[in-house]
């Protein structure tokens, strides 16, 4: 998956290395022993640190908010010398962590009671308060669904996710109320896009005539029209598997969309084999925040939702995404093994 991406962004550059594809590599390769340790690291030792890396996470959010660098009206990053680290992205596997330890320590008894819930739901509402204020609403967005993927297979019952369901509905005026400008123009844009082509509209527009345009077999490695031209916005990031679909057409698309079904797969059996509760929340989450993030953004670039920034694992340019997707990897191998192991609560 990885060198499909290194493919694609060296065709985002039209035919070079610089400056996309280079970088990633970097990148992948000074990452992946770090998931290898990730990987070896005593479960147990996780356990306990779990509270610990989720407070030092809120605590980079509440950074960015106080210092963080801004960039397109959004306040999202941490610069660190030359890095700049966007704590929000790693906070979806912080989150994880505490939800895990805080559900594998509570008896099955106590988990559908209320006052029981209270503090996980506090554990996901503060980051995702901080997260929204950025804005982000793509990653609130899935910092709430892996959320209650995880609430749900700890035994949280189904009854309390449709009285939620039913609230948020509720609030929905409310929410209108408070979104951004730029937030109520991509939903209006993704009703009715053709409305204002050249404004909101524009990047689902494009991304459509691209991923039509690649038809059964794609026009061919970079000879894509909309992405080598221009037109289509953002193609090294979000919309980097509409370029992907013109070049590839649909066999390119559903050939990576089968590889990653493949993985989260291989999330799911691995949670399942989990033998304490932990570890299988822990894999189960993490497998919640690959699957939202590639059908979030495959749905988004096809207009079957609007516009939100969620970068596809593996494949779109970013320094925090790949280091978030392969401390995951590693998190996932660290579960599958210790999944004989049995720990109290």
């Amino acid at each position: 998956m990885a060198s499909i991406g290194l493919a694609m962004l060296y065709s985002a550059a039209e035919g070079s290395f610089h400056p996309w594809a280079s970088k990633q590599i970097i990148r992948f390769v000074a990452l992946f022993p770090f998931m290898i340790l990730i990987a070896i690291i005593d479960i147990k030792i996780w356990f306990r640190a779990s509270y610990v890396i989720y407070f030092l996470a809120l605590i980079a959010l509440v950074f960015t908010e106080l210092f963080g660098s801004s960039a397109m009206g959004a306040t999202r990053w941490i610069s660190i010398g030359p890095f700049n680290i966007q704590p929000s992205e790693i906070m979806k596997v912080c989150l994880v962590f505490a939800l895990a330890r805080y559900f594998h320590t509570t008896s099955p008894m106590n988990i559908g009671r209320i006052t029981y819930l209270i503090p996980p739901l506090i554990m996901v509402a503060l980051p995702s308060f901080l997260i929204l204020k950025q804005p982000d609403l793509g990653t609130t967005f899935i910092l709430i669904t892996v959320a209650g993927v995880v609430f749900f297979v700890a035994g949280v019952s189904i009854w309390k996710f449709i009285a939620v369901g039913v609230s948020g509905l509720a609030l929905a005026p409310l929410i209108w109320m408070h979104m951004h400008d730029y937030q109520k123009k991509r939903v209006t844009s993704f009703l009715n896009p053709e409305g204002d082509p050249m404004g909101a509209g524009y990047n689902i527009l494009q991304s459509k005539i691209a991923i039509g345009s690649g038809g059964l077999s794609g026009k061919g490695f970079l000879q894509g029209t909309q992405s080598q031209l221009s037109f289509l916005p953002e193609k090294q990031t979000d919309f980097i598997f509409t370029m992907l679909t013109e070049e590839f057409g649909f066999i390119g698309g559903i050939t990576v969309i089968f590889l990653y079904a493949l993985l989260i797969t291989y999330g799911i059996f691995i949670a399942a084999m989990s033998k304490n509760i932990y570890g299988r929340l822990m894999a189960i989450g993490i497998t919640g925040i690959l699957f939202f993030h590639v059908f979030i953004n495959i749905a988004m670039v096809m207009g079957l939702i609007p516009v939100v920034g969620a970068p596809l694992p593996l494949l779109s340019y970013g320094g925090t995404i790949m280091m978030t997707i392969l401390i995951s990897f590693g998190l996932l191998l660290n579960v599958s093994l210790h999944s004989e192991e049995t720990f109290n609560r």
